[in-house]
């Protein structure tokens, strides 16, 4: 079980690695777009009621830079992932009123 382990490990650890070689191959090419793109997010607000229903709200479309990779890398998500979740619900939360002193 123990070497099991340790080769999809390494499976898993060598899989990421030519991911990030090839992402940076493409960076480095003369047409720097192949490694990335841009996804447009279309954000729907979730807006919550007394009675415990909620209200549902488009916003603006966003777009947003993605990697044309299998895993995520420097700090942008991929491309293919983004467009499964185009639609983004995003939940708003109601705070009560802070109450201030009163000045004397």
């Amino acid at each position: 079980m123990k070497r099991i382990l340790i080769v999809v490990a390494a499976g898993i650890t060598l899989i990421y690695i030519s991911d990030y070689v090839l992402l940076r191959v493409k960076m480095s090419a003369r047409d720097p777009s192949a490694a990335y793109g841009v996804v447009k997010i279309q954000p729907l607000y979730e807006i919550p009621h007394k009675d415990g229903k909620a209200e549902y709200m488009f916003g603006d479309p966003q777009n947003q830079a993605c990697v044309h990779a299998l895993f995520p890398h420097s700090g942008f998500s991929t491309c293919w992932y983004l467009n499964r979740k185009r639609a983004r619900t995003i939940p708003m939360v109601i705070l009560p009123l802070a109450s201030t002193p009163s000045p004397k």
